[in-house]
């Protein structure tokens, strides 16, 4: 308890619960951070996410939009593999230089802008682009990297395990090559998720996103043409990183930061309570404003004032798989506990 002073008297007041987070190795003042988006890609939006009280950010990638889409159009233009492809970079300048440059130079920027740690969004295609693009981040000052790992099912021949090989050789490669704190964001699409994260885990990993919005196509049936409108999660979403954060707590080294459907601050809670150490939050940011983020932190510390929770590791992994009162919680079991309980509602 802490004791105010009021006019002539002194009021009791309860103690504001403890936030402080602990992700990458780095120290954080709460478990809020805004992924990367559009609003990370702005001088102004920056300010306003330290300002409403985010303890970390993830710039936006350039590297999506200007090397990785052009690399599959040369690919499919010319059909390069990998090696060829990285000796023909020297011989299409505009490439190296339509962006990835501006980029560097903007995070080295937004770096120098905010005061809290700033995670630097790398996605590539190519293995010495990979390599080349780490170490440069690495040169402009930020506090870590996070790697976006995901394969599209484009081609027919192409098997799971040559997937996840290229990917473990890409991730090992940039452990050698740089000395940030790294995390690798991930599909939810690889045939054995769990097992994956326990190899990356195996090579070093700091920590785990969990997972990659991936874009889905849709089309217009008035137009029938491809709609390429905003896809924003809803908070359902957070399911999925929530089974997947509450598996994995205890069972590996790295953090685990849940990415996906975090609106409130009840998602914010639930993927805590699973064993999330931090997670990030970006729809939110667009429907409700940055500063909302006050409003999540503010609820979270009213939430645990209720409980009588001090510090987020009263709490954190409470109800993850192996502490869990519910044995079947994350299993499919489960579902077929709630369509039975679902079709007994029905049927009164």
């Amino acid at each position: 308890m802490a004791f105010r002073y009021h006019g002539s008297t002194f009021h009791q007041e309860q103690e504001m619960a403890d936030l402080k987070s602990s992700y990458l190795g780095l120290e954080l003042k709460n478990p809020v951070i805004a992924g990367a988006s559009a609003l990370t890609s702005n001088i102004q939006s920056l300010r306003r996410i330290e300002e409403a009280g985010a303890s970390a950010l993830v710039i936006s990638s350039l590297f999506e939009e200007q090397v990785q889409l052009s690399s599959f159009q040369l690919d499919e233009d010319l059909g390069m593999n990998d090696d060829s492809f990285a000796e023909m970079s020297s011989m299409f300048p505009n490439i190296e230089h339509a962006g990835p440059e501006d980029h560097i130079l903007w995070v080295k920027k937004a770096k120098e802008t905010v005061d809290i740690p700033v995670i630097a969004s790398l996605n590539a295609v190519n293995k010495a682009t990979w390599i080349e693009y780490a170490k440069k981040l690495e040169d402009t000052g930020v506090d870590a990297l996070e790697l976006n790992f995901y394969s599209l099912p484009l081609d027919f021949e192409q098997d799971s395990a040559t997937v996840e090989n290229n990917q473990v050789e890409i991730l090992t490669n940039i452990k050698k090559a740089v000395k940030l704190p790294i995390s690798v964001k991930l599909s939810a699409f690889f045939t054995s998720p769990l097992n994956f994260i326990k190899r990356l885990d195996g090579i070093g990993v700091d920590g785990f996103v969990l997972f990659n919005r991936l874009f889905q196509p849709k089309i217009n049936i008035n137009t029938e043409a491809n709609d390429l409108s905003f896809n924003l999660s809803t908070p359902n979403d957070h399911r999925l990183p929530l089974r997947f954060a509450g598996m994995l707590y205890g069972n590996i080294n790295g953090d685990v930061c849940a990415s996906n459907g975090i609106h409130t601050s009840v998602e914010a809670v639930e993927v805590l309570l699973a064993g999330a150490s931090v997670f990030q939050t970006v729809s939110t940011l667009f429907k409700n404003k940055i500063e909302y983020i006050e409003v999540i932190l503010e609820e979270i510390e009213e939430w645990m004032d209720t409980k009588g929770y001090n510090s987020l590791s009263d709490f954190r992994g409470k109800l993850s798989k192996d502490k869990n009162p519910d044995p079947w919680a994350y299993t499919r079991a489960k579902y077929v506990k709630v369509l039975r309980q679902s079709g007994q509602y029905m049927i009164k």
